[in-house]
């Protein structure tokens, strides 16, 4: 180089250092202000060769290794990082959040708000729905449009009832039937909309009355006359308290020339009532069959015909209904098949002990006529005999049983 004598260079390679210095990992070096700055006076002094001074300088300094930390001592490490050496921008870089192990809690009280207890309780009791759907609620005509008409129940607004539902069938004298102050019972169909009107309907509330009326004839076994007002393929068509009733074509005494029923009473009996379903199935046949039920009694002796054996029991003919004297009724004693007690076409005697009008059926039972357990078995003709006098012995059991209803 031009300009630098022998001896300068020598210096100046001593300061560079050897080449496997330079290629040996970094590590943190803690030097003092006091050290710094007495290097940059050095170096500002013209008297002075700045070679050696930062020769003599390296010399006297002696650098501080730090090791890195383990695992244990890394909090500990991290809040005594020395930020001497750490340039402005990385000290103007925002905090991570994510890495601080602090919960932050924000806690809001209920006086930095402006609240009215009684205002807020107010808005609720305006805002309270008059009635859920389904609920019945009485109310009084207060105003009667073209569409329908509008109810005072007793709440924010008025009901509103559409036209189509304020009867069944058609209304053709509107203004006279509902005049202004009428007070009817209703059924809530739709809940309150945005300016708190609630939909209601009288109509509606006849049907769910219809649907309970018959649910509870049904299960009395009560019989009814309809008309038929149409037919189709299947069957016929009546009108049962606002309802559409469906008479099978098998469930008339006479079903080859049944269009013939229009316009004409029938006696029929409930095969089904299913509200949800809106299925309502009647029977002419069941309904004979009930009225002779109407003739028996519990613990009576009947006199009938072996219609048929199944596994459980035997079917007996009562002279147009069939009664069931179950394996379990027949006797006290063991048996091994059915048929070696009675066989079709058999005419036996035999206790009413259940009569279940809305299903149709009678229970009978022949044990009851035993003297001791497995008589049936041993000596049928005997108790078939004496059916009418041991039948007597049971009528307190029977009395009791009606007593207990």
């Amino acid at each position: 180089m031009k300009g630098v004598s022998d001896k300068d260079a020598q210096n100046y390679k001593k300061i560079k250092g050897n080449k496997n210095d330079v290629k040996k990992p970094p590590q943190v070096l803690h030097i003092s202000k006091k050290n710094t700055y007495s290097k940059k006076e050095e170096v500002l002094n013209d008297n002075q060769n700045p070679s050696k001074e930062i020769k003599t300088e390296l010399q006297e300094i002696k650098p501080q290794i730090i090791d890195p930390p383990l695992n244990k001592d890394k909090e500990s490490y991290s809040k005594n990082i020395n930020f001497e050496n750490v340039s402005y921008e990385a000290l103007s870089k925002p905090l991570n959040l994510q890495t601080e192990d602090q919960d932050f809690i924000i806690e809001r009280k209920v006086d930095e708000f402006d609240f009215d207890e009684n205002a807020f309780l107010e808005a609720l009791n305006e805002n309270e729905p008059i009635g859920d759907t389904g609920e019945t609620i009485k109310g009084k005509v207060i105003a009667i449009e073209s569409d329908g008409l509008y109810i005072d129940i007793s709440g924010k607004a008025p009901g509103f009832m559409p036209k189509k539902e304020c009867g069944l069938g058609v209304i053709t004298n509107f203004k006279e039937k509902f005049p202004i102050g009428l007070e009817m019972e209703v059924l809530v169909i739709k809940e309150q909309n945005a300016d708190g009107m609630v939909t209601v309907s009288a109509r509606a509330l006849i049907l769910r009355q219809s649907w309970e009326k018959v649910a509870r004839s049904a299960k009395n076994g009560e019989l009814i006359k309809v008309t038929i007002n149409g037919f189709n393929r299947g069957g016929l068509t009546c009108d049962v308290d606002g309802l559409r009733g469906f008479i099978p074509r098998s469930q008339l005494e006479d079903g080859q020339d049944y269009q013939s029923f229009v316009s004409k009473n029938l006696k029929v009996a409930f095969l089904e009532v299913n509200p949800e379903t809106r299925k309502l199935v009647l029977s002419e046949k069941k309904a004979l069959l009930v009225s002779k039920f109407a003739d028996l009694r519990l613990g009576q002796l009947i006199e009938g015909e072996v219609l048929a054996i199944k596994p459980y029991g035997f079917f007996v003919d009562l002279g147009g209904a069939s009664g069931l004297l179950h394996q379990s009724s027949l006797t006290n004693g063991s048996i091994r098949n059915l048929r070696e007690i009675f066989v079709e076409g058999e005419v036996i005697k035999a206790l009413i002990t259940e009569i279940d009008l809305e299903r149709g059926r009678i229970s009978l039972n022949t044990a009851l006529l035993e003297n001791s357990p497995g008589e049936l078995i041993i000596d049928k003709e005997k108790i078939m005999i004496e059916a009418s006098e041991r039948s007597l012995k049971t009528k307190a059991l029977f009395d009791k049983k009606d007593l207990e209803k």
